[in-house]
């Protein structure tokens, strides 16, 4: 699972800080999750490549999370896209880009799909036989939704000298990964556990932002692999959060620990500060592994 931060930060871009996107590759997918202006450029900084993504999630309609997509979509026209692309994001996402399209007559030749958003509740908005990826609702100005992403289970791994040993005839192995027991040649049934090893974990990864502290994600993100929750804001400025609705790195970390997440990665920071040692700092103070988002930073889990 790999994570590139294409931007990070809150509100208008600048010289040398990009709003909100972010490129996940899971299981052979590449999500591109929200949109701010730019994100194109930093996807060719970042030696993205275009035709892989088929999927982009946008958790609400506030500009620095979407207002690079229009740009994103035409770029797509103008390099002969034919591959279908499906956006996810609240309604009026549908209404706002076709309609940027009809103005500007640049409808696309590939296939363009919207799937709008409206519940407050979490809903499985894509699946396929190897990831689920689940909405997140999230305390914000306007509707805006987190995505989880899960891979499904691994299948088990064969232990092949076990498996030789048992006798068991190659027709049965997909059965033994999918964890049957099986008989083998001499019709005795053999236990899956004796000849298989447990699979590699499955993992997942929780995008938060924006928001204000909410609990009541705790039970959709619990046991996360990565949690990323946003951090606008430092203690100094907490009073910040209820008029904008945000959270401080410290309420991130906190989520962190009562979610039992494995790893905590901060972002969607202010620019009213310089640095972002302490934001860390604050953070660690509620849980342990705090990374740090950073434009153009890459993680794998």
């Amino acid at each position: 699972m790999k994570l590139t931060i294409l931007g990070c930060h809150s509100a208008t871009p600048r010289t040398n800080t990009n709003p909100t996107s972010q490129v996940l590759e899971i299981k052979n997918h590449m999500f591109l999750i929200d949109c701010g202006e730019g994100t194109q450029v930093e996807l060719r900084r970042n030696k993205v490549k275009f035709s892989r993504i088929k999927h982009i999630f946008i958790s609400h309609l506030h500009g620095d999370h979407y207002f690079g997509l229009i740009g994103l979509v035409s770029t797509f026209q103008l390099l002969t896209r034919e591959t279908e692309l499906h956006i996810y994001g609240p309604k009026g996402i549908k209404e706002v880009i076709t309609l940027q399209l009809k103005l500007s007559q640049s409808w696309t030749s590939y296939p363009l799909y919207f799937h709008e958003l409206t519940s407050k509740e979490s809903e499985l908005i894509f699946e396929d036989d190897k990831v689920e990826v689940y909405t997140i609702p999230l305390k914000h100005r306007v509707y805006t939704n987190g995505f989880l992403f899960k891979e499904k289970e691994n299948e088990r791994k064969l232990d092949i000298n076990a498996v030789l040993n048992a006798n068991i005839n190659v027709a049965y192995y997909r059965k033994l990964k999918q964890g049957a027991d099986v008989e083998n040649e001499d019709g005795i049934l053999i236990k899956n556990e004796t000849v298989t090893k447990d699979p590699v974990p499955a993992k997942s990864y929780a995008y938060c932002s924006d928001t204000a502290y909410n609990e009541a994600i705790l039970p959709i993100i619990k046991n996360a692999t990565v949690l990323y929750h946003e951090s606008t804001f430092l203690d100094k400025n907490e009073v910040l959060c209820e008029p904008t609705k945000h959270s401080t790195a410290r309420q991130a970390g906190r989520i962190a620990k009562k979610a039992n997440v494995s790893h905590l990665i901060l972002g969607h920071f202010s620019t009213r500060y310089n640095g972002y040692d302490e934001f860390e700092a604050q953070a660690k103070e509620e849980f342990e592994n705090v990374l740090l988002a950073k434009d153009g930073k890459q993680f794998e889990f």
